[in-house]
């Protein structure tokens, strides 16, 4: 059984104002407690008032660390942390009573919490106030992520956009990034229903007073409503209104506004968050309307989703945020360019069209129904339980952690599970990266060898042979093979009878290697490949079902040719079908640059693009990267036209993204995919993609492609199989 995870939360809030980034902490907070962590929050400020940390003393195992009150950093007095106080602070906390992970808001201070390096590997960092835009991202703000993204175990993304955006331009956030979206909680009783609205009609807006979140021209609403024979008014709940230089008068006309005799606003203050949710529950339309420069903002409204979850319809702002998550046809959008007229509008349409205000309501209880606490603590609970997995019970039972040695020249195949085998409790992990294939530290590698309880060694090549021969009596070796060996003389030179286990990514290759070596056939064991079917499963984007997706064109084996083949079949039918292609361009690798039948066949490949009226405009080269779950939302379809692989990773991780695969039948492919996937030639791929003629038949083809990758290579799964050959004997 588990021990209980012990979380420090910290945000470089003030948990006095009620606002979205301060609801954030007490929401992480309930969601942890609810997943089952000791938690300590810490306070940044001093406590003025317990409207939101009040409900967090109730809740298990949860502490509030209150450093004015505690007296815990000289010289705070009445102010507020700054980042590095509170880093220093965070680092003695930790001290006196060890974390498991510590999550923390806000980018200056998690940049230096990070710097001070106390914490790297166990930082789960919740990123919101970064660039969200190329023209945002510097080099500077570069730089600053990739050294968060390296100390952080998780990078935490309100939406799938800021995931995707953050993973394309800081190459280090990939497989580190994960979705935490706002969590609202379920109301106590269900919002009372009314057969037709208040008189006068309640608008509602909750949260914090700023010129961008259109808070003054909402004041103005009730006598421009008036103009129009309509009676409103409106509520607000807040006690947070920005001080901004940009806009000097705003404090002072926001403030009269409020408590000023503004005709129709009726002005509630700060209130705890559950009598918030009640006063607007008891309003007829709430208010999430912003100016138009937010319009391409990365992050979801938390506003939005509370009153959701009260039932209550929303005006807001037409984005592609809010298109997906209340639909293109949602009929509350503000129209134009979100004036204040615009606005007045769209209230207009709500007040007099019962029909889509109930419609509204609808869609915006449905989204909710999706962020709730409950949900929140599910999330939590599935990503600690893969970040922070028990010990093994073999490992468990022992007196010293075991002590695993990883060995090769590329171990990009093993970097999920080399991160696995890191973050188990009672194992200790060295690596000896070798230089090149047969370059490597031989004083590094023998002090590897002879500290060592088991030594893996990914690819068989130079290295399973100088380990095979430098192994220390009473340690274990395994060994990966792959494809490319056997094709050389290394496995022949390895002394077997120092190899404990031979790890073969297929059935085929298994039987070949058998062929050729004459290796025992007890020694030689079937582990596939593994997939993050987690980090892969992401949303489509619009139009993926008419784009194909080739990864990796290099060697010619892989087949390019082929892939034309298959997308001029499909264009001469619809001329709305793309290509994207994925890699590194063959002229990158000189191993193959520099074989003349090699530059041939690009070079044929190549012109045939640049001729073919087919063709025309149809193959995107996309950059090589490890963002690969990103690009794969635009992608329906993965091709793996090879003469021959060893296992063909690209049509696994398609899979895993549901996108139908499609196979051409190298040697041993039958082994791994479903034979529905295989299909004989170029021509017999193009009509079985042809046949999925619509979004529901392609969509349940890729819910079957999903699950079957799920059931065989989820990498829960193989790193299980793979800490059994570890800790095995």
């Amino acid at each position: 059984m588990s021990r209980t995870r012990r979380a420090l939360v910290y945000g470089d809030v003030d948990l006095n104002l009620i606002d979205g980034s301060a609801v954030w902490a007490q929401s992480t907070v309930q969601a942890l407690s609810a997943a089952g962590c000791e938690v300590r929050l810490v306070l940044k400020s001093p406590v003025r008032t317990g409207r939101l940390i009040d409900p967090l003393t109730r809740l298990p195992g949860v502490r509030i660390v209150r450093p004015a009150e505690e007296r815990l950093v000289p010289g705070q007095h009445d102010r507020p942390l700054s980042p590095v106080q509170a880093s220093a602070l965070l680092a003695r906390l930790d001290a006196d009573e060890p974390c498991d992970l510590i999550v923390l808001r806000g980018r200056r201070l998690v940049t230096r919490v990070a710097a001070d390096g106390g914490f790297d590997g166990r930082i789960w960092a919740y990123l919101t106030d970064v660039p969200q835009s190329a023209a945002e991202m510097t080099e500077e703000a570069r730089e600053e992520l990739t050294r968060i993204a390296q100390t952080s175990c998780r990078l935490l993304c309100q939406t799938e956009e800021l995931r995707g955006f953050l993973e394309t331009w800081v190459p280090e956030a990939c497989g580190r990034c994960v979705l935490a979206p706002p969590a609202v909680p379920v109301p106590g009783s269900p919002p009372p229903e009314r057969d037709r609205p208040h008189d006068p009609f309640r608008l509602v807006y909750t949260g914090k007073f700023a010129p961008r979140w259109n808070t003054l021209p909402m004041t103005r609403l009730p006598a421009l409503l008036a103009e129009r024979g309509i009676r409103a008014e409106l509520h607000t709940v807040g006690d947070k209104i920005h001080d901004d230089p940009a806009h000097p008068d705003f404090l002072a006309a926001m403030t009269q506004a409020l408590h000023g005799a503004t005709p129709g606003v009726v002005h509630h203050g700060g209130q705890p968050r559950e009598q918030a949710m009640r006063l607007a529950a008891d309003c007829d339309l709430g208010l999430g309307w912003r100016d138009p420069a937010l319009d391409a903002s990365l992050e979801l409204s938390t506003k939005v989703l509370e009153f959701g979850a009260l039932g209550l319809p929303v005006v807001l702002n037409r984005t592609p945020a809010h298109e997906a998550l209340l639909g293109t046809d949602y009929p509350l959008y503000v129209p134009g360019r979100a004036r204040l007229a615009d606005a007045a509008d769209a209230v207009e349409s709500a007040v007099r069209d019962p029909g889509a205000r109930l419609l509204a309501a609808d869609r915006c209880r449905a989204a909710a129904a999706h962020y709730t606490l409950e949900r929140a603590a599910a999330r939590w609970r599935a990503q600690l339980d893969r970040a922070l997995p028990p010990a093994p019970a073999a490992v468990a039972r022992r007196t010293r952690p075991l002590r695993v040695g990883v060995a090769g020249h590329d171990l990009k195949f093993l970097t999920r599970l080399l991160d696995h085998f890191r973050s188990l409790p009672g194992l200790d992990v060295r690596v000896d990266a070798w230089s090149a294939l047969a370059r490597h530290d031989a004083a590094e590698s023998r002090e590897l060898a002879d500290w060592a309880d088991v030594v893996v060694v990914e690819w068989c090549g130079p290295a399973a042979v100088w380990y095979s021969r430098h192994k220390r009596p009473g340690s274990r070796l395994v060994i990966r093979l792959h494809r490319f060996e056997l094709d050389a003389e290394w496995p022949r030179q390895v002394d077997i009878d120092a190899v404990d286990q031979v790890i073969c990514v297929s059935p085929y290759y298994r039987r070949r290697a058998l062929a050729s070596t004459g290796w025992p056939e007890s020694k030689v064991v079937v582990v596939p490949n593994w997939v993050d079917a987690d980090q892969l499963d992401r949303p489509k984007a619009p139009g993926a079902r008419f784009r194909l997706g080739m990864i990796g064109i290099a060697p010619s084996r892989k087949r390019l040719d082929l892939g034309l083949d298959v997308l001029e079949r499909l264009r001469a039918r619809d001329r709305r079908w793309q290509l994207s292609v994925k890699s590194k361009p063959p002229w990158e690798y000189w191993w193959i640059w520099n074989k003349p039948e090699e530059r041939a066949h690009y070079d044929d490949v190549l012109r045939r693009m640049q001729t073919s009226p087919l063709l025309e405009g149809a193959v995107v080269f996309d950059s090589f990267g490890p963002d690969v779950a990103g690009w794969l939302r635009r992608v329906g379809h993965v091709l793996s036209t090879s003469d021959d692989e060893s296992f063909h990773l690209a049509p696994a991780e398609g899979m895993a993204s549901a996108a139908v695969p499609a196979l051409l039948p190298w040697p041993g492919a039958d082994e791994i995919y479903d034979r529905r996937w295989i299909h004989d030639d170029p021509a017999a791929i193009a009509e079985s993609i042809a046949e999925l003629d619509d979004e529901k038949r392609w969509r349940e083809a890729g819910e079957l492609a999903r699950t079957q990758v799920r059931d065989s290579f989820a990498l829960d799964k193989v790193a299980r199989t793979w800490t059994e050959l570890l800790v095995g004997g």
